[in-house]
């Protein structure tokens, strides 16, 4: 699944093509997505101005002269830009035709990716006004996973893939900033103090960064708006490398199934 890398740098590929640009037409090919688009779509969105592209959590909000888009790219989700001539593919099931000839187009071969057009204020729809905080922003910090996480059971691990905590961080990304911050995946949120919080948060922003960086980390299906890849796959110490050696201390990387999820960590770096 895209994360926070992966749809900051789409982000950034899309922002200067669409800014200022005018919807001419809306082409549906499929609308059975995770939640199916609307009929009236092409009608609600034709003749719009697009004002910008922003990143929430891993959801892109489109803002419009008026209203905005929600998208979400699932498991396997990608837009490109393309010209609005281009014949369309398979799993090629909506395209956003603009006034420049060029269209947004969503691909999507499990169809777990969405759209939404919403009124009024875009990060109050409910699939974004129970978010928690950006992991670059000031209010994830120390104190603030200190009092989230206080009298919890749960595995750090799984409480850093709890958007309610902090959002962004994914599995890939998650198993990346514990072993740079050399805590356990299975260690107790609730037993983590200030100090090894801070440590772990600032591993979380230096992952991020440096898959932001690199381009984000292209597994199977996803690439940039432009078709090229991300190269952070080549970068992992621990994640998908069980049995290889760790590149820090060559101990065997081990592998381990944390709420369905597969967790990858090195057991002499990380500890509990």
């Amino acid at each position: 699944m895209p994360e926070l890398p992966e749809v900051e740098n789409t982000r950034r590929g899309l922002a200067p093509a669409l800014a200022g640009r005018r919807i001419v037409r809306v082409i549906v090919r499929n609308a059975s997505l995770r939640w199916p688009l609307p009929a009236s779509l092409s009608d609600a969105l034709t003749g719009r101005r697009i004002r910008a592209v922003r990143r929430r959590a891993k959801y892109l909000i489109v803002d419009l002269d008026r209203d905005a888009l929600i998208m979400h790219l699932g498991m396997s989700g990608a837009l490109s830009m393309v010209a609005a001539s281009a014949p369309a593919r398979k799993h090629d099931h909506l395209d956003i035709v603009l006034d420049d000839k060029r269209a947004l187009r969503f691909t999507d071969p499990r169809r777990f990716g969405s759209v939404h057009l919403v009124a009024g204020d875009p990060e109050q729809h409910v699939l974004l006004r129970q978010l928690g905080p950006e992991p670059f922003s000031a209010d994830f910090c120390a104190e603030r996973m200190l009092a989230a996480t206080r009298g919890r059971r749960t595995s750090i691990k799984e409480t850093l893939m709890n958007a309610r905590v902090v959002v962004g961080l994914g599995n890939i990304y998650a198993n990346e900033a514990l072993f740079r911050a050399g805590i356990h995946p299975r260690t107790r949120a609730g037993r983590i103090g200030y100090g090894r919080y801070t440590t772990l948060v600032g591993a979380c922003r230096e992952t991020l960064a440096e898959a932001i960086a690199a381009g984000g980390s292209s597994l199977r299906d996803w690439h940039h708006a432009d078709g090229s890849r991300g190269q952070f796959q080549r970068r992992y110490f621990v994640y998908d490398r069980a049995g290889e050696p760790c590149r820090k201390c060559a101990t065997p990387i081990r592998a381990i199934r944390q709420g369905q999820r597969a967790t990858y960590y090195c057991p002499r770096c990380q500890r509990r």
